[in-house]
């Protein structure tokens, strides 16, 4: 039958139309992945030869994270910006690192990140009075917004407003709320904040922000060395949540950090920085990685993320006798920029 009417053809084609444009909406959103790394600080300038691997692995992100250091997890005053810091956590620093990686078309997010004395989880940071609540809250506000300035004037592309705050949320929702507020007024780009894996449901405030932010942490698998179906198995649960959670809050889901480091039982406690843990298995690093790209990478709810983490100064750091996170000069870094490629 040949359709000559112009309404008639104009209704058959509309739905065809709109098929067409979903589908290369969904490509696109393919595309446009934010496939990050987590920039470490390091003592002196960045330089182009330091850039040149992050473009090698196809990186089109990195997160700045310069930090600010408390003595203790109850201790109010927060220190930043001093001469004794690396020269990448410093104002100077911080501007110099977004220029040069702007220069090479790779995206920043600034992620400042406070740091606590021996290393204590941050998220258990906790005042005894309300006298030290306002003093927290007065000199995190400063840190913070220092930054988000900085972030303004280098057109920084996403802004992480605090990482792994689990107490200082918990305990002061309404000064949180009031800092975004205090941000946005200086601050134009994305906003994010970097929940722990077992902390995101929890945090009160994703619908003023742009992104659920995610240390994404989840175990997947209790075996010495995972295989890649049983870590991608291992994912399911945790992929039925952030689908629901991603919908429920009506915002992508952004990895603020991820990774796996290269040991035995690397999928089992995944946020496990310990020293003890020193057996490498390459093997581990990759199928746990691997199974993370194949089973959350293409999903719609899921904007992208930040590998944790990537050392400025590459031929020196990583190799296959490092048990730590960083994939570099380790088999993993290959397939990642293999993945990232696509």
């Amino acid at each position: 039958m040949i359709i000559r009417h112009p309404l008639i053809l104009l209704l058959i084609c509309i739905p065809l139309f709109y098929s067409c444009a979903q589908g290369e909406a969904k490509e696109i959103s393919k595309q446009h992945k934010i496939n990050g790394i987590s920039f470490v600080a390091a003592g002196d300038t960045l330089q182009q030869d330091h850039i040149k691997p992050v473009l090698d692995l196809n990186a089109n992100y990195a997160a700045v994270m310069p930090f600010g250091f408390i003595r203790s997890l109850d201790h109010p005053e927060l220190a930043y910006n001093a001469n004794r810091q690396w020269f990448g956590e410093t104002f100077i620093g911080v501007k110099q690192y977004v220029d040069l990686l702007h220069h090479n078309k790779i995206k920043v997010m600034l992620k400042p990140q406070i740091w606590v004395s021996k290393g204590e989880y941050t998220g258990n940071v906790k005042m005894e009075n309300e006298e030290a609540w306002t003093l927290l809250e007065k000199t995190y506000s400063s840190f913070i917004l220092d930054f988000a300035k900085l972030a303004e004037e280098s057109q920084v592309d996403m802004f992480c407003i605090g990482t792994e705050l689990e107490k200082f949320i918990e305990h002061r929702p309404e000064y949180w709320e009031q800092l975004i507020k205090n941000i946005r007024a200086v601050y134009k780009g994305k906003l994010t904040y970097a929940a722990n894996w077992d902390e995101y449901k929890r945090v009160p405030f994703w619908k003023s922000l742009d992104y659920v932010g995610i240390d994404a942490y989840f175990p997947v698998s209790e075996s010495k060395t995972p295989s890649l179906e049983e870590c991608k198995i291992g994912w399911m649960r945790w992929k039925e949540e952030l689908k629901a959670f991603s919908e429920k809050e009506q915002r992508q889901i952004l990895f603020a950090e991820y990774g796996y480091r290269s040991v035995d039982y690397a999928g089992k406690e995944p946020w496990k920085s310990d020293r003890s843990m020193t057996t490498v298995n390459l093997e581990a690093q990759v199928n746990t990685t691997q199974a993370l790209y194949e089973e959350v990478w293409s999903e719609s709810w899921f904007a992208g993320g930040f590998l944790w983490k990537w050392f400025i100064d590459h031929n020196k750091v990583g190799g296959i006798e490092n048990s730590q996170f960083t994939p570099q000069n380790k088999p993993a870094e290959n397939m990642i920029r293999q993945f990232y490629q696509k």
